[in-house]
Formats: structure tokens, sequence, C-alpha cells
């Protein structure tokens, strides 16, 4: 418990720590690894560390973009993203993919990536990921501060209305999370989870 012994502080005035525990504190968090292109067929890939899933039926998905880049530009243009789950295996083509490339040179390329057609949208997915999202934008949104002041950050909303499994992460018609080793955001600047079966357990909601 932090209790007494808690370190206090408000953001607006600093963090009075060595870095900023935002991050740290409410991660690990799933990885947005968004696909898209622009209206003149440029493709571009990066992982974002903001996302979550927002709604169940119809499923709907989003991530926040730190400043108005090239992903956010594709997606207000086309209306269209592709989600592509970030593994253990492809960790490291990911964090390729995060380098800040001008927006005519492709990330696929960059991290040794196989972009492949979706069934419904334009824009590609990553060949090489067990798990694609196919979506359609629903919202996109420029956040603001309590004081109703705008900031440079981009929530992006986005139904999904495809999405393609690997089969061997399906056991009975179940999709098993641990079997593809997810990787998930962290604190610090360089710090990453790994789901694995061992860190799974279960617990039945009360009635």
């Amino acid at each position: 418990m932090a209790g007494q012994n808690a370190h206090f502080y408000r953001p607006a005035e600093g963090t009075g720590l060595p870095h900023d525990p935002f991050n740290a504190i409410i991660g690990p968090r799933p990885i947005g690894w968004v696909a898209t292109q622009d209206r003149d067929g440029v493709r571009n890939l990066a992982p974002y560390s903001f996302f979550n899933g927002f709604n169940y039926r119809p499923p709907i998905i989003g991530f926040s973009s730190i400043g108005w880049k090239d992903t956010v530009a594709n997606v207000d243009a086309t209306g269209e993203f592709v989600w592509n789950l970030a593994t253990r295996d492809l960790a490291a083509q990911m964090n390729e993919t995060a380098a800040t490339l001008p927006a005519d040179q492709d990330e696929f390329e960059r991290g040794g990536l196989t972009p492949v057609p979706s069934a419904v949208v334009s824009a590609p997915r990553v060949l090489e990921s067990p798990v694609n999202f196919e979506c359609r934008l629903t919202q996109l949104t420029r956040l603001q501060d309590v004081g109703g002041t705008a900031l440079d950050t981009w929530l992006v909303l986005g139904e999904v209305v495809a999405v393609h499994i690997d089969r061997d992460h399906l056991v009975d018609g179940v999709y098993q999370t641990a079997a593809a080793h997810p990787i998930l955001r962290a604190g610090g600047p360089a710090d990453y989870a790994e789901i694995g079966p061992a860190a799974m357990f279960s617990m039945v909601r009360p009635a």
C-alpha cells in the first residue's frame, strides 16, 4: 500500500522523479502496430504504445498518436488501417518500423516484412504477424486537456471489419493468447514485456 509512504505529485507541476512513471504504471500495454497507405499507394507501418480495444460488438480498437504523423494522415485520407499483432519473434522487426523515415520510404522494407493485400480494406497487412485486424475509421479526435486546450495528440478509433488469425493459435475454436507470445510496451524508453504460458491464470467472475 502507498499510504503515508506514497510519493505524491501533480503532473502539471512535474513528477519530482528522474523519469515520468506514467507509462510504467499503466503498462504493459498491447502495441498498436498499424499499417496504412496513402492515396497514392505508398505504404506505412508504425508501432504505437497507446493502443487497446474499446468495444466488443461491433469490435472497435484505437490508438493515439503524439503528433500528426504519417499513419494518422493516411487514416484521415483513406479511412482505413490494419492492426498487426507484435510478437516476441517479430520484436526486432517491429522496432525497426519505429524509425522516423520520410513519408515516401517503406517501413515494411526497413523491417524486412512482407506486405500482403487485405480482404476488405486497401491498406496492407503484415504477413508474418499471426493476427491482423482490418479496420475502418469511426472517429478521429484531437485530445484536449481539462482546460479545453487542444493537444498535439490524436485518438484514432476504428471498427474491425475483417480478422485474420493463424490457425496454429486456435485450439477447439478458442484463441490462445499466450501461444503467440505477444509483446507489450512497458515503462521507460526501451522496456517491453512478453506474455507466455507461465504468465496466464484464470478467475471466474462472481455472479
